[in-house]
């Protein structure tokens, strides 16, 4: 049977499966924000659970509180960034009227 830190690492490979198939597979602009976020929360859990699992004897255990700082930091600074990139994503929609990637390519000079 699978332990609880195999499961979470099971859990976080398809997550960032996930979202490596949605930066692979979308053309629209919001869509590949969302692949990327989808990815910052699959290393986000894969950290938590190995700061939680191999710094206490059990799974029980104490967690880390250095682990805990730098996933909140990571959480609030990617929702920064995602809030800038959707700043962007309307902004080059107003301009050019598209949110495909290989519509926006093209229009390189």
């Amino acid at each position: 049977m699978l332990d609880m830190l195999q499961i979470y690492l099971l859990f976080s490979l398809v997550l960032y499966i996930i979202g490596i198939y949605t930066l692979a597979s979308n053309r629209n602009m919001v869509k590949l924000v969302i692949g990327i976020e989808i990815l910052v929360a699959a290393v986000n859990l894969n950290f938590l659970a190995f700061g939680a699992f191999l710094t206490g004897p059990s799974t029980l255990g104490p967690i880390d509180p250095m682990v805990q700082v730098f996933v909140i930091l990571s959480i609030c600074v990617g929702g920064a960034i995602a809030v800038v990139a959707i700043s962007l994503i309307k902004n080059a929609y107003e301009h050019y009227g598209t949110l495909d990637i290989r519509k926006l390519r093209r229009l390189r000079g």
